[in-house]
């Protein structure tokens, strides 16, 4: 049970495959268990890459005891306006994706400033900038999707970009595809950072007791910049993969999704209080989010059921962490 408990998200994970196995409906032709398919498989992955960019940079702004309300706001305006450097302007890739990332930097220095200079509440700060961000997309966008063709000026009017295509076509047997493996790799190199870099021990520290950190010599409001300034990159390559996903850059994009990213991290156990967790939990939290979500499809459950079922596991994942903390 000792064991159980320290190691909850993986047991989690597991007991939801091995519910996915169980009742998912079996292949009529073959017989087979359509959940444990590879496409349903690869699919998970694939749909949830941009909630878990999200939820990387969450992780760490979570680690510091913070919130980040912007991050879909933030990748609706990133899709936007890669779609529209890419597809109405015809910029080449690589300047676009080096614009998006700036922007994504700047907006999210901006949220650090404003928390660790100015002391405004992480919730009031990223809750003005989700506002913000959602009217600089719809103020490039001019209120429509930017989709090839859509307006005469556009570069692009026939075809969708290349890029477009490449980055959401299966390789590798159909198991993989660059968006998947972009999240991968941001995921891979966070946990990293986080684990075995000084300022990944700063997280905790400014998390678990900011004042002690800050008398211990922590540099706590640069913490506290970097840590939002992550997120905003990895919002910007959330808005990215969404735009090469739908095909165009919808204004509207990313609504909510910020939820959903918090969903991860808590289902995942890292605390929301700060200083506990971690962003290989994240990953875990991601994957029970797509499994659940998956398995409800399959079985037949619609939108508002899932949407219901998602909050149920939400209050439980914090029940639960509650729970442990007042036993340390």
């Amino acid at each position: 049970m000792r064991f159980l408990g320290r190691h909850r998200g993986i047991a989690a994970l597991v007991a939801v495959f091995i519910l996915g196995c169980i009742v998912s409906p079996r292949n009529l032709r073959t017989g087979e268990i359509v959940f444990l398919t590879p496409g349903n498989q690869s699919n998970v992955l694939f749909e949830y890459s941009e909630y878990g960019l999200l939820a990387v940079g969450m992780t760490l702004v979570i680690l510091t005891a913070g919130i980040d309300l912007s991050v879909g706001s933030v990748l609706g305006f990133i899709a936007t306006l890669f779609s529209f450097l890419i597809i109405a302007k015809g910029v080449s890739l690589g300047p676009a994706v080096l614009i998006c990332i700036i922007a994504g930097c700047g907006i999210g220095a901006t949220n650090g400033l404003l928390v660790a200079k100015l002391r405004i509440q992480p919730f009031v700060a990223t809750l003005a900038m989700m506002v913000a961000a959602r009217g600089a997309a719809k103020l490039v966008s001019g209120g429509i999707k930017i989709a090839h063709g859509a307006r005469p000026w556009y570069i692009l009017q026939d075809a969708p970009p290349r890029v477009f295509e490449w980055m959401t076509a299966p390789y590798a047997g159909g198991w993989l595809r660059p968006v998947t493996l972009l999240f991968l790799v941001t995921i891979i190199l966070a946990a990293l950072i986080v684990r075995y870099t000084r300022f990944g021990r700063y997280l905790y520290a400014v998390g678990g007791n900011e004042e002690a950190a800050r008398l211990s010599g922590v540099d706590v409001a640069r913490t506290k910049i970097l840590a939002y300034l992550i997120s905003g990159i990895t919002a910007a390559l959330a808005g990215i993969s969404s735009a090469c996903r739908m095909g165009y850059g919808d204004p509207e994009a990313g609504a909510t999704f910020e939820l959903d990213a918090i969903a991860a991290v808590v289902i995942g156990g890292s605390s929301l209080m700060g200083g506990r967790g971690g962003v290989m939990l994240t990953l875990i939290g991601t994957l029970i989010i797509g499994y659940v979500n998956k398995i409800l499809s399959l079985i037949g459950w619609q939108e508002a059921q899932r949407l219901l079922a998602k909050g149920v596991i939400i209050v439980l994942a914090v029940v639960i962490q509650e729970t442990r903390r007042r036993r340390v």
